[in-house]
Order: structure tokens, then sequence, then C-alpha cells
């Protein structure tokens, strides 16, 4: 039985990622954390003139903040993984679309950040340690242009925005 979507907020564990990258192996949608999706607006302050109380302050740009990728490594062949180190040891940088997406229990994506032009800016690999019985761990820095938020408001939202401007 599925859970009232209006009654439970939805689980942060059950998500894929996809890149738009070739050659891509199952484990490149398998991630353990996916961490730093936040947009921010800088603002610009303006000084009312002959008013000391207060300053006007309006919006002059978005801020995306780098986002982190966190898995398991494997043994088989990552066409992620090749992608990220060639542009940190080659310097030949790829931009990638990145579309994660938040499953429900059915796994249907429910919600969806489209990440445009993603490149690597860092690569990680945990510490070996013969003390410890971790598994090992490999992060991914990426920096993008921006992310599009995607789900079935947003979706909504868009059919009617054209729905009447087809109307005026």
């Amino acid at each position: 039985m599925a859970n009232n979507p209006e009654k439970y907020p939805l689980s942060g564990f059950h998500f894929v990622v996809a890149f738009e990258l070739f050659p891509q192996m199952p484990n490149d949608l398998r991630f353990q954390q996916v961490n730093g999706l936040s947009v921010s607006v800088e603002m610009e302050t303006f000084k009312e003139g002959g008013q000391n109380r207060f300053e006007h302050q309006l919006p002059d740009r978005t801020n995306y903040t780098d986002i982190t990728l966190k898995r398991g490594m494997f043994e088989v062949p990552s066409g992620l993984m090749a992608w990220c180190i060639n542009a940190v040891q080659n310097f030949e940088f790829q931009p990638s679309n990145v579309m994660i997406s938040m499953l429900n229990d059915m796994h249907v994506p429910v919600q969806n950040w489209y990440v445009v032009n993603a490149i690597p800016k860092k690569v990680e690999f945990s510490d070996l340690n013969a003390d410890q019985n971790q598994v090992a761990i490999e992060t991914m820095v990426l920096s993008y242009n921006y992310f599009n938020i995607l789900n079935a408001s947003t979706a909504l939202s868009a059919a009617m925005n054209l729905s009447i401007k087809g109307s005026i």
C-alpha cells in the first residue's frame, strides 16, 4: 500500500543520480550521499536619499553552491570516474548535465534537480586504514552553472503559464 503523499514528507534516502555522459556503467547511478543542492540570492544594497533609518536591498544574482557526491568505490571501471580523472589529471573538462531525482516508494521520481554544465572540481578517495573494516568511498565535487527544480507542481505551473499566454 502506497503512502498518502499529502500525509507524509518525502524520504531523502531513495534517490538516483544520472549524468548525460557516455559510457555509463550501472554503478554510475548509485550514490550514498548528495550534498550541496543550494541556491541563494545575493542582494545589492542602496541607501535611501535623505533617510538614515534603512537601506533598500534588491536582488542582484543567484549563487549556487558546489555539489558533493559520495559513493562506494567499485572494482569495475566507471565512466563517471574516468570523466572526473580526465578533468583533474589532463585538464580536459567536458561539461555534463546531471539529473538528481528523489524517488517515492514506487521508485518514481517525485522531485528532480536538473544540474546544468557540471564539471569536476575535486576528486577525493577515503583513507586506507588496515585497522578498520570500512567501505572505500570516492567523493566527487562538482561545480556547475545552475539547477532547475522539476516536480509535479512546477510542471503544472509551466503548463498553466503556457495556456494563459496562449489565450491572450
